[in-house]
């Protein structure tokens, strides 16, 4: 039993670790796209009042 609770453990850690790395990568590509929308939205605005 010893033997085997390191290796479930990590499997665990790994899986956690896996699942947070991925909702951190979609969270940023969100978070990029929605500051280029932005962005680009702004610069409409702006060549529209000019």
């Amino acid at each position: 039993m010893p033997q085997m609770s390191p290796m479930w453990w990590t499997m665990l850690m790994t899986m956690f670790t896996l699942s947070l790395l991925m909702m951190l990568t979609m969270m940023y590509f969100e978070y990029k796209k929605e500051i280029n929308y932005k962005i680009n939205f702004n610069n409409k605005k702006m060549i529209w009042k000019w």
